[in-house]
């Protein structure tokens, strides 16, 4: 999950957690357009996943959360 600029939280799959943040961050190839204009972005929680399917269903589950529930994941 990142926190962009503007304080808002983003939330996505990937295999490599450093090459996504920077292309969010404008490095490399073209980040997600919704952070493309919320830049920077900031790393504030990472969950691993033994599949894709997994991870895209704990995606789906994280998005479904209300901002409160999203941030108590990165506050503990």
């Amino acid at each position: 999950m990142l926190r962009c600029a503007d304080g808002s939280l983003y939330t996505g799959i990937t295999t490599d957690v450093i090459r996504r943040v920077a292309e969010h961050n404008g490095r490399g190839a073209i980040g997600a357009r919704y952070t493309r204009s919320r830049r920077p972005v900031q790393l504030v929680h990472v969950e691993p996943a033994a599949t894709r399917a997994e991870a895209s269903r704990r995606e789906a589950a994280i998005k479904r959360l209300d901002r409160a529930r999203k941030l108590a994941l990165f506050a503990r």
